[in-house]
């Protein structure tokens, strides 16, 4: 089971980028989805988070700037971002409350995390 991010790059404040992360491999269902970021010399924060039917909650840093979606058909959850601050540069990380099936077929359920994609906001 993998979750692969892509999206990232270097964008001039006030500009917008838009994050995806499809999740492959044997899954059964996922559920929760998520995004976090985590910058130089910083904790990881919680951006957003969507459940599997699309009720979604946001950091107060992020709110009215960034929207979180998903295709549960794809496996895929995306982020939104506009109006970027050069504070908002970080590594964003997805996750995913997921369940997947072993080789010999066993049912497990796991938090599977992305690798991150970068996001640099600057001029």
């Amino acid at each position: 089971v993998q979750l692969q991010a892509s999206g990232g790059g270097l964008v001039q404040p006030g500009g917008s980028l838009t994050l995806s992360c499809a999740a492959s491999g044997s899954i059964v269902s996922v559920w929760a989805m998520g995004w976090s970021r985590q910058a130089p010399g910083k904790q990881r924060e919680l951006v957003a988070t969507i459940t599997r039917g699309g009720d979604a909650n946001y950091a107060d840093s992020v709110k009215g700037r960034f929207t979180i979606s998903r295709d549960n058909a794809k496996n895929t959850v995306y982020l939104q971002m506009n109006s970027l601050y050069p504070e908002d540069t970080a590594v964003y990380l997805c996750n995913a409350d997921l369940v997947y099936t072993t080789e010999e077929g066993t049912p497990i359920a796991l938090v599977k995390w992305g690798q991150g994609t970068q996001v640099t906001v600057s001029s």
